[in-house]
């Protein structure tokens, strides 16, 4: 990515993006120089992404769950995060195909990226998310799932499996779209994320 600190896309990565992603020519060129502005490396740093996140809930501890996204979104393992990883991982959280947005959900899940999900990954995420929830909202949820082991206790559950099995991404992503209260259950609610959005550009 030789002119990635240049103010022009190239046109290899604007082909395969605009393949790759229903987004079109003029936003994603739009896109790449808000992103410059933003990154002038042409990358995004961990913590500069944690800071990003951290402005949308000034009121939670988005940290653990960012650190998460992040390693979710880094395909190359580097530790950073250049404007082909964003849009790829912005198309496939936001306007992806259900299954698309699975995969993303299972290597979110997948903690230790050995192919299979472990209970503990599960936990692991789940508490992430429960720092982002608002305390006074915890108190509004169901008893079985007000805590991050009631609800990766539900999850397992409901995927069929005892405490030290694994779950597939194949089992993930079938038992998922089968099951809507698995994936309100996986998930981060995006509602409030988008609400939060649009407050900030008002």
């Amino acid at each position: 990515m030789g002119n990635s600190r240049s103010g022009a896309l190239s046109k290899e990565i604007l082909e395969e993006l605009q393949l790759n992603t229903k987004f079109t020519e003029e936003e994603l060129c739009t896109w790449y120089q808000t992103f410059l502005k933003e990154c002038p490396s042409g990358r995004i740093t961990r913590q500069e992404f944690e800071s990003i996140y951290a402005k949308f809930f000034p009121d939670a501890d988005p940290k653990a769950y960012a650190q998460h996204v992040f390693r979710s979104f880094d395909a190359n393992s580097d530790g950073t995060l250049d404007f082909k990883e964003y849009v790829i991982a912005l198309h496939m959280t936001t306007a992806g195909k259900p299954t698309q947005k699975l995969e993303w959900a299972f290597s979110l899940y997948d903690v230790d990226g050995n192919g299979a999900i472990s209970k503990n990954e599960v936990l692991e995420i789940v508490m992430a998310i429960f720092k982002m929830i608002n305390p006074e909202d915890v108190k509004h949820l169901p008893d079985d799932e007000n805590t991050p082991e009631k609800r990766t206790e539900k999850v397992w559950t409901f995927f069929g499996k005892k405490d030290d099995d694994k779950l597939s991404e194949e089992e993930f992503i079938e038992g998922t779209l089968a099951n809507k209260e698995i994936l309100r259950l996986i998930q981060f609610e995006p509602q409030k994320v988008k609400e939060r959005i649009k407050e900030k550009k008002q």
